[in-house]
């Protein structure tokens, strides 16, 4: 689906919705659908893939795997994603395989993990008897067990990331597993700068949010800061504020498992997940004050005083956020350091100076011996 028709599937289209928000895209796969749906609605937005999808190296495994399959003849197969599928019979088309591969499955008994699975296999001309009721491969392994407790035979589509631990449970009750896995993620390497400048963005709160499609995503985004020794920083920025919006539970996890709160659509699609960043991220990241020099409004990177709009650079940025989230007590110099992300005090005395002036009225004043604070209306 192009970023056109992702706009006509979510309900009041605005071309300034998301005006003056900066969000981090970390998908590979449709990203481009993704960020032309943000960037019509006024975002900025970062690109920085933490991992990229692969066929599988090697398409002899595929096909070796395939054969396994087609000789078994299993009483269950288990589709888990959209692209595995049709990666999966492309390859065995390709091999001479495919009309036998689609005999196998039709005389099998399929399950899918969610609706993406399911179009997939009916796109194949198949039928599927039933999906997982939480869209995860574990949801799906309890379906089998529930209603096959029995002996039988499962062939499992396993998608890039898949646990194989999360199989243990159709073994343990006697279950013959085989596993196809038509692709992979592959985490980037270390000469992609996007990553670092994208934690770097994170951790000095220059980003309003950051989109995540996939739990391993999450993961890989975890990994870079914590090879950067930025991972303790990177945390605190979500929970301090930076926006972490999920598609769905599956890729939620990671990030609640580190005590982070993500915000996810009731539907877990990407039109759905664009229709959440509009409604809530002028909720969650528009801050106000009243000053004695006028109302202040600060919308993502857009700051408005008494009617003035105002540009500002990101250090400039975080320093106005933090003084607005405190509205209006003071913040220690250690704080404002945090907030910009550096040890330098000479850096910050900058840093404020062209704030100020950038800004115009003297609405930041200096408490002496103790720190900063916005001159907020009584």
């Amino acid at each position: 689906m192009t970023g056109g028709a992702l706009d006509d599937a979510i309900p009041g289209f605005r071309p300034d919705q998301l005006e003056g928000f900066r969000i981090g895209v970390t998908s590979e796969r449709r990203a481009a659908d993704l960020i032309d749906a943000l960037e019509r609605r006024g975002a900025h937005v970062m690109h920085a893939p933490t991992l990229r999808m692969e066929h599988a190296r090697d398409d002899e495994q595929v096909i070796a795997d395939t054969r396994d399959i087609i000789g078994a003849r299993p009483d269950v197969v288990l589709a888990t994603t959209a692209f595995g599928i049709r990666r999966w019979l492309e390859v065995a088309d390709a091999a001479g395989l495919g009309e036998e591969l689609l005999d196998t499955m039709a005389a099998s008994r399929i399950l899918v993990r969610g609706p993406k699975a399911r179009g997939s296999i009916r796109a194949a001309g198949l039928d599927d008897a039933g999906m997982s009721e939480e869209e995860t491969t574990i949801s799906l392994v309890a379906k089998v067990l529930a209603e096959h407790p029995t002996e039988l035979t499962v062939a499992v589509q396993a998608h890039g990331y898949l646990d194989d631990r999360q199989l243990d449970p159709l073994r343990a009750a006697g279950h013959r597993v085989l596993l196809v896995a038509p692709y992979r993620w592959k985490a980037l390497d270390d000469s992609d700068e996007r990553i670092p400048r994208l934690v770097e963005a994170i951790c000095q709160g220059q980003l309003d949010c950051v989109t995540f499609t996939s739990a391993p995503a999450v993961d890989a985004l975890y990994a870079a800061a914590d090879g950067l020794g930025a991972y303790d920083a990177l945390l605190a920025a979500f929970r301090r504020g930076v926006v972490a919006a999920a598609v769905g539970p599956v890729t939620a996890a990671p990030l609640a498992s580190a005590g982070i709160e993500p915000i996810q659509p009731e539907r877990y699609r990407m039109g759905a997940l664009i229709r959440l960043v509009c409604e809530r991220l002028p909720e969650l990241r528009i801050a106000r004050a009243r000053t004695a020099h006028g109302d202040v409004v600060m919308r993502g990177s857009i700051v408005e005083l008494d009617g003035r709009r105002i540009p500002l650079t990101p250090t400039p940025l975080a320093l106005l956020r933090t003084l607005l989230d405190a509205d209006g007590a003071v913040v220690s110099r250690e704080q404002l350091l945090r907030a910009v992300g550096t040890a330098d005090e000479h850096a910050l005395e900058m840093a404020l100076s062209r704030l100020r002036r950038s800004l115009g009225a003297p609405i930041i004043r200096t408490v002496v011996k103790r720190g900063y604070r916005l001159d907020v209306a009584a």
